[in-house]
């Protein structure tokens, strides 16, 4: 069975997947001309080849009007940073887990893992993420680490927690947090610093206040 193309909506898509390796096998705009401008300003490292296609087509790869669409293929592995792993316990909306993918590519997480029914490499993932699964090992787990560090508001205070460059941060949705399995797995359990009577941060700002903390704490 021939895998799904990774679909790359947007020039900031398409210029992260190729600056990460990405094999792209067709590169496509309503307005070529237009698009390579816009590329060589954000992104003059970044070389393509662009097939002029008519804008109905752009949309219907994209689920939307964009500058330029990529199309390319699911890498076999990807490097891992040194940082830590991060594992989402079944994370339901799309952009929040590739807002996720953007930040652990920026600090250099060793990985993005996620339990649960959505495909982590869904387009509206991807797009979310701009491209940076190329960047950081994503993939979805049907077995769980054997120890995880897991955020939930009961835990010790993240200021005054040194995570570990290889621990796995276990982050849950807003809405159920932690679920009894991944909880069980946790060997501490570690809260972020929040103010009265906000009820919780999104999930992206969890994860890049820890991998900020990691960092600030000489990990990065």
């Amino acid at each position: 069975m021939v895998a799904e193309p990774v679909v790359l909506s947007g020039v900031h898509a398409v210029k992260h997947a190729v600056r990460f390796g990405a094999r792209l096998d067709r590169v496509v705009s309503a307005d070529p001309a237009a698009a390579l401008r816009v590329l060589a300003a954000v992104a003059p490292d970044v070389t393509l080849d662009v097939e002029q296609v008519p804008v109905e087509e752009v949309v219907r790869l994209a689920g939307g009007p964009v500058e330029l669409v990529g199309l390319a293929r699911r890498p076999e592995s990807v490097p891992a940073g040194e940082g830590p792993a991060v594992l989402l316990d079944n994370p339901r909306h799309l952009g929040n887990l590739g807002a996720v993918v953007r930040a652990a590519a920026g600090f250099g997480a060793g990985a993005v893992l996620t339990t649960g029914t959505v495909d982590p490499w869904h387009p509206t993932v991807v797009r979310a993420a701009a491209g940076l699964h190329y960047a950081v090992p994503v993939r979805r787990i049907t077995e769980l680490p054997a120890a995880v560090v897991g955020f939930d508001p009961a835990g010790d205070d993240l200021r005054a927690v040194r995570l570990p460059a290889d621990a796995v941060l276990a982050f849950g949705s807003e809405r159920h947090g932690l679920s009894d399995a991944v909880r069980a797995r946790a060997t501490r359990l570690v809260a972020i610093p929040i103010r009265d009577r906000v009820s919780s941060y999104n999930l992206a700002t969890s994860v890049a206040i820890a991998l900020y903390s990691w960092t600030a704490a000489g990990g990065g």
